[in-house]
C-alpha cells in the first residue's frame, strides 16, 4: 500500500505588512530585504487569531478537498513551534474542533522541516495499515515570537497555515523516497530565547541550508530510483531566495519548476512547503503523475526531503 496526499489546503491571514512598511518601523529599505531574500510582504495574524484558528480554517479546505469526513480522520499531526500554548497541544485543540472524533492527535517540533517530519510519520501509519486518513498541518504565528526591533530577523517572518490528508493512494504514486536529518550541535544558530525571540546566525544558517537542501535533493531523488531529468516541480522551503535557487541549481531544473511564494508570504517556518503546494496545485502547475521534491531545513538543526508522485 503507498501512501500520498489525498486533499490540500491553506490559509493565510488578510493583513498584509509590505517591506515600506518595514521601513517606517526599523532601520531598513525594500532593495536590502528584496535582493537578499526575496521577500517583498508578509501577512501577519491578528491579536485575536492564534496559531490553532489558522490551521483549523486550512484543515477544514484539506478535508474538503480530500472528500471526507472529519470522523474518518485517525491522527492529527500539527507541525509548529508557536503553538497557543505548552498545552495542549495544537492538534488536540483540532481534534474537539473539527469533530474527529476517532482520532489521536499530536504536535510535532521541528521548526521548518516540521511539515516533513508529519509527512514521513503519516506514511508509516498508513502504509502498516495502522490508520487510514492522518491530518499534517503545518501552521505557524510566527509574529508572536518576532522581535520587531532586530531588523536581521524582523523582515523575514509571516504567519499562515498549510494542509494536507494523507491516505492509501493507486500502485505507483504517493510518497516515493524520504529523507529526515538533525544536526543538535547547530541548534545554537537559530532558536528562541528567554525572551520568546527567534535568534538567527544568519551565516551559518544560510552555508547549513544551501548544501543540506541541495544534498537531500538528491539524495530522494536517488533512493527512489530517478534521475534529476524525472523531476517535474521542486518546493523548497520558503526561507530565502538564494538559499532556494542553490537547491533548484543542483537538480538543474529550468527556473518556471521551482515554486516560489517566499515573495508573498515571507518565511512560515513549518507552513511554508504544504502553502506553496497548495498555491501551485490550485495554479495548475501539479497534474497527476508529476514527480514532485519536496525539501526543508530549520532550527535544530533539522532538514527533510521528499519525492512522491502525485496523485490519488
Amino acid at each position: 500500500m503507498n501512501a500520498g496526499i489525498i486533499g490540500v489546503g491553506k490559509f493565510s491571514p488578510e493583513k498584509v505588512l509590505t517591506n515600506f512598511d518595514l521601513e517606517k518601523m526599523m532601520d531598513t529599505s525594500d532593495e536590502w530585504i528584496r535582493t537578499r531574500t526575496g521577500i517583498e510582504e508578509r501577512r501577519i495574524a491578528d491579536k485575536d487569531m492564534d496559531t490553532s484558528d489558522m490551521a483549523y480554517e486550512a484543515a477544514l479546505k484539506a478535508i474538503e478537498d480530500a472528500d471526507i469526513k472529519p470522523e474518518e480522520i485517525d491522527l492529527i499531526l500539527v507541525a509548529t513551534v508557536t503553538p497557543d500554548q505548552p498545552f495542549p497541544s495544537v492538534a488536540c485543540m483540532l481534534q474537539d474542533r473539527l469533530g474527529a472524533k476517532k482520532a489521536a492527535a499530536m504536535d510535532v517540533s521541528a521548526a521548518c522541516a516540521g511539515f516533513m517530519y508529519g509527512v514521513i510519520t503519516a506514511k508509516q501509519f498508513i502504509e502498516t495499515n495502522a490508520y487510514k486518513y492522518v491530518l499534517i498541518i503545518g501552521v505557524e504565528k510566527l509574529s508572536k515570537i518576532t522581535n520587531w526591533e532586530d531588523r536581521n530577523t524582523a523582515v523575514l517572518f509571516g504567519d499562515g497555515a498549510g494542509a494536507a490528508v494523507m491516505g492509501p493512494v493507486s500502485e505507483g504514486r504517493g510518497v516515493l523516497a524520504f529523507e529526515l536529518g538533525a544536526d543538535g550541535s547547530g541548534g545554537k544558530y537559530l532558536y528562541e530565547d528567554e525572551n520568546k525571540h527567534i535568534i538567527m546566525n544568519g551565516r551559518e544558517v544560510f552555508k547549513f541550508a544551501v548544501r543540506q537542501m541541495g544534498e537531500s535533493c538528491v539524495n530522494v531523488i536517488e533512493k527512489a530510483g530517478l534521475t534529476k531529468e524525472d523531476v517535474n516541480f521542486l518546493i523548497p522551503h520558503q526561507a530565502n531566495i538564494r538559499i532556494m535557487e542553490a537547491s533548484r541549481q543542483r537538480l538543474d531544473l529550468p527556473i518556471e519548476k521551482m515554486s516560489k511564494t517566499v515573495h508573498k508570504y515571507g518565511n512560515t517556518s513549518s507552513a511554508s512547503i504544504p502553502m506553496a503546494l497548495v498555491e501551485e496545485y490550485e495554479a495548475g502547475k501539479i497534474k497527476d503523475d508529476d514527480v514532485i521534491v519536496l525539501v526543508g531545513f530549520g532550527g535544530g538543526l533539522t532538514w527533510g526531503a521528499i519525492a512522491l508522485k502525485w496523485g490519488r
